[in-house]
This record gives structure tokens, C-alpha cells and sequence, in this order.
């Protein structure tokens, strides 16, 4: 990833709540009219498993006094 998107990405992660829900849904709305090759089943098992990993490691910091 490129210091541009992984700023982007830092930026995001500082803004409140509803701002972040804002900016993803205009994110989305841009991404859907892009031309993109769909993604094979490795593509999605992966992106699934990092969002599991992420989720767990959440919990666990939810989790400690």
C-alpha cells in the first residue's frame, strides 16, 4: 500500500463515528462505478479471514481491565 492510501487510512481512523460512516458510504458509492475484475474465491477467503483476525483481536482488547 502507498504512504497516500495508508494516510488516507490513518485520517480516517481519527475521524468521530458519524463522519466515518459518511466518508465509507461516499467511498463505496465511488468504488461501485469503477470498472474492477471480480474477485476469485481465494481473493474473498482471504479478505474474510483478515476481517475475523482484526475482529478477534478487538475483542480481546475489549476484554482487558
Amino acid at each position: 500500500m502507498s504512504t497516500s492510501a495508508q494516510n488516507l487510512l490513518d485520517s480516517f481512523d481519527l475521524l468521530p463515528e458519524e463522519e466515518k460512516r459518511e466518508v465509507a458510504y461516499e467511498i463505496i458509492r465511488r468504488v461501485l462505478s469503477l470498472d474492477l475484475p471480480p474477485l476469485s474465491n481465494d481473493e474473498l477467503v482471504s479478505g474474510v479471514e483478515e476481517i475475523f483476525i482484526e475482529m478477534d483481536r478487538r475483542e480481546r482488547e475489549n476484554e482487558q481491565p
